[in-house]
């Protein structure tokens, strides 16, 4: 397959939250929403307050468009991105210009799962927020650029019951997919496995909506000596996906809730083949320990490959094995406007590892595209034709874009200008 007759579909990328994100907040709460204000500290700095927090965004964050010699984990803010990292219009231009025709879009603000808003104080008003949110994205954005983005929601973790009521709400308005963190008590609140989610685990079953489940809240876990860099957290984050896997298939998630379908987001894809090889072995060799915790009649491999979607960024040996873990459950995303995204040579990085490692034209449709579509239910095609959808019509769309970095300077000057002239 040529490179730009591929369909590429990331399920993995954020959002660097705009102003207007929360503009759904109810009326007579408004006073109270979230909103971006200068620091207190940094007038240069753009930042989230709500409930009397301050929040600016981890720099490492929005870094797609920046000389790497200008990255790094200090806070940023809006004025020193590219603004395809939070004005919608431009997101579109960048995707085109990536030849990407879709993205599943994580909160940043709100936590990916919303874990920093569910640790804030008043409830009632953090549940307005989340609620807000998912008007936006879900309701506004998604519908106004059909067939770009993959309708996903947050939920209020902290109150079960309404959290399941929201999925319910979700469905209604056409969501695909739920963010949950992909190790509870990574974040202080119970495990899969303790019953505390059954509510919301059995509402996403009902409505089939699929469980997006982001590396980050369980870094805690990987415990690290003081002498260690951000360097190890960086390499070592997909070690934490397969403890959730772990955690959902032998702790009888799946076989409580055989319908629950889990994207494991930037999780990789190597580690897959080692932990099944794992778990059947260990189900094999150590009866003695009772566990019972598969569907009836099935091992765990068939499990993987009925209820699980692993996705990865640039792994070329994850590729060898597919087989073993089963082509059908391998996507690709593009995570921008992270540090890991490839971005804006992401088809390149993908075509040239996915024809070194000999995948036929149906399996490199798979992996780019139709993976996605088929798990997360969601069609873009309804919308796109296919014609228009493939990576050289997308980027014919971006001929006069410009994907060269600036210096954060650089970024900051032209979002003053911009400022002034619309003051």
């Amino acid at each position: 397959m040529e490179m730009n007759d591929m369909i590429m579909v990331s399920i993995d990328d954020h959002l660097i939250e705009p102003a207007d994100t929360f503009k759904y907040f109810p009326e007579s709460l408004k006073d109270q929403a979230p909103k971006i204000v200068r620091h207190p500290d940094n007038p240069n700095l753009e930042v989230w307050s709500f409930q009397g927090d301050v929040v600016g965004t981890h720099g490492l964050s929005a870094v797609m468009g920046l000389p790497k010699n200008e990255w790094g984990m200090d806070p940023t803010s809006l004025s020193e991105m590219r603004p395809g990292t939070y004005d919608w219009d431009q997101r579109i231009n960048d995707m085109n210009a990536n030849g990407t025709l879709s993205q599943m879009i994580f909160p940043t603000f709100a936590g990916f799962a919303g874990s920093h808003l569910a640790r804030l104080p008043d409830q009632k008003l953090v549940l307005a927020a989340i609620k807000a949110y998912n008007d936006y994205y879900v309701g506004d954005i998604c519908n106004r650029y059909p067939g770009r983005f993959i309708p996903m929601g947050v939920l209020p973790t902290f109150n079960i019951e309404e959290a399941a009521k929201e999925v319910h709400r979700l469905s209604a308005l056409g969501c695909r997919s739920i963010t949950l963190p992909e190790t509870p008590y990574g974040v202080g609140l119970p495990s899969y496995a303790s019953g505390y989610w059954d509510p919301v685990l059995q509402a996403m079953s009902d409505t089939h909506m699929i469980a997006s489940l982001h590396i980050g809240g369980g870094f805690s876990l990987l415990q690290r000596p003081d002498t260690a860099r951000m360097d190890d957290m960086i390499v070592l984050a997909s070690a934490v996906s397969t403890i959730c896997a772990n955690d959902m298939i032998l702790g009888g998630v799946i076989k409580k809730f055989p319908d629950l379908k889990v994207a494991m987001s930037e999780g990789g894809v190597g580690w897959v083949s080692f932990l099944l090889d794992r778990i059947e072995r260990h189900l094999e060799n150590q009866t003695w320990t009772g566990l019972d915790c598969l569907p009836a009649g099935k091992t765990a491999t068939e499990v993987w490959k009925s209820n699980f979607l692993a996705c990865y960024i640039t792994e070329p040996s994850a590729l060898d094995s597919r087989n073993r873990i089963g082509v059908e459950t391998i996507a690709w995303e593009c995570d921008y406007p992270h540090s890991d995204s490839t971005w804006p040579t992401s088809p390149e990085r993908f075509h040239k590892e996915i024809t070194a490692a000999g995948c036929t034209d149906a399996e490199i449709n798979m992996i780019s595209h139709e993976n996605t579509i088929r798990f997360f239910g969601w069609d873009p095609f309804k919308s796109i034709d296919k014609k228009d959808a493939t990576v050289g019509a997308l980027r014919k769309l971006a001929v006069n874009h410009d994907t060269t970095p600036k210096p954060k300077a650089e970024y900051q000057r032209i979002f003053r200008a911009k400022e002034a002239a619309n003051a």
